[in-house]
């Protein structure tokens, strides 16, 4: 008796349930606890208010999180009830998880550990088949997503990131306020933006109160904020602008190299930030600056710079100025790769210019990014859309869980 009623203490089985009797195979290395419910109990159903009585009942397993190194599974006399309209539905126990077979504890546990390894090392570390814990995780995320409240976003980021190799990408998109992922999706064109707009839409916010967005110079990108999210104030990524100038850069060093052999091997010195580079680099990189009439390379080392500066100014007017300026001075130059950089920044000049008011970035999306990526080389790779919007949902989503499972704590907002 006092054995049963400690286990019922540290399950939290409660009136009507009780423990009615427990059986432990040291050789299977398994603990099997019989549940049952009090003789003549009433229970609940959502279908219909009020307690019913029971049916008839059967018998159900859900694994529990192991007693020490030994399996725990529950076997459970489940009731089914008859509502008031005849019918005969089936009475879930308070501990039963979401996916069939576990506990609500056991359900908590994998997704803890989903959220820190793959896949697949989970279902090692479990003994729960790979199909079933992707199931559990994407079950979970299904009905976080389904849950959540997004009246309150009023700025986004909107990036993309590879789910395989070659040009294959989802796009992503993120509240830029919470730093959280709210929507993920397989195209990277308008229609990117016209299913966000749509989620945002489905969970209780608005698209046209988007005030703010931050995207990179894609013409698919572009056209989707002016047609779905016409109020916001489109911000160029200062990071993915930066990188075309980098880029630039790079080109202009690949060209005049074949000329100068002295330029190989300096690709990491000219793109690398100046202040981070160690004293032989630095010296290199001072070597060619003083060669700068001369090299193109060192004149494209140059413009980048500059152009870094100018995104770091915070006066709008200044900033202008500075931009047409710059582009003048470059279009006037030798240095072909960045005339067309500035090419570019002319065609997207005020998207830059919003830098300096919005300081809207993509710069944390893109930390995400990375993380996503980490994950899938770990699991080697992610098969499906499904299982690629989990994982993101999971790493980068800040859902809170805690709604459907009260084992979970919610994710910091």
């Amino acid at each position: 008796m006092a054995e049963t009623k400690l286990f019922e203490a540290a399950l939290g089985i409660e009136a009507p349930w009780h423990v009615r009797d427990v059986a432990f195979d040291a050789r299977a290395r398994t603990l099997t606890i019989a549940v049952d419910f009090v003789p003549g109990s009433r229970f609940g159903h959502p279908e219909a208010a009020g307690e019913h009585p029971v049916h008839d009942t059967g018998v159900k397993r859900y694994r529990h999180l192991n007693f020490f190194q030994h399996e725990c599974i529950l076997e459970v006399r489940v009731p089914r009830v008859r509502l008031p309209d005849g019918s005969v539905r089936q009475v879930e126990p308070p501990f039963a998880g979401k996916l069939t077979g576990f506990t609500l504890l056991f359900e908590a546990l994998i997704l803890a550990f989903c959220r820190e390894m793959p896949f697949r090392a989970v279902s090692r570390l479990t003994g729960v088949s790979l199909h079933r814990v992707m199931s559990l995780c994407e079950r979970y995320v299904d009905l976080a997503v389904a849950e959540r409240d997004l009246s309150g976003v009023r700025e986004l980021a909107i990036d993309e990131t590879s789910k395989a190799r070659g040009h294959d990408y989802v796009t992503i998109a993120a509240d830029a306020s919470r730093r959280a992922v709210i929507a993920v999706t397989g195209e990277r064109d308008a229609r990117a933006v016209e299913r966000l707009a749509q989620e945002i839409q489905a969970h209780g916010g608005d698209p046209l109160a988007i005030t703010s967005v931050s995207i990179d110079m894609s013409p698919a990108f572009i056209k989707g904020v002016a047609s779905y999210l016409s109020n916001a104030q489109v911000t160029f990524d200062k990071f993915h602008v930066i990188a075309h100038a980098s880029h630039a850069l790079d080109l202009t060093r690949r060209a005049e190299q074949k000329r100068d052999p002295a330029l190989k091997g300096m690709r990491w010195t000219l793109l690398k930030d100046s202040r981070r580079l160690n004293a032989t680099a630095r010296a290199d990189l001072d070597s060619l600056i003083g060669e700068i009439t001369t090299k193109r390379t060192a004149r494209a080392w140059m413009y980048r710079e500059q152009f870094r500066e100018i995104l770091n100014r915070k006066q709008v007017n200044v900033v202008r100025a500075m931009l047409q300026q710059w582009c003048t001075n470059v279009a006037r130059s030798k240095v072909e790769p960045m005339k067309a950089v500035a090419r570019l920044v002319r065609a997207h000049l005020e998207g830059i210019i919003a830098w300096a008011q919005t300081r809207a970035t993509n710069g944390f999306i893109e930390a995400l990014n990375g993380l996503f990526q980490a994950a899938k080389r770990k699991a080697r790779g992610y098969g499906r859309f499904s299982t690629i919007r989990t994982v993101i949902f999971l790493i980068a989503g800040k859902l809170d869980f805690s709604q459907i499972n009260p084992h979970m704590a919610a994710q910091p907002t």
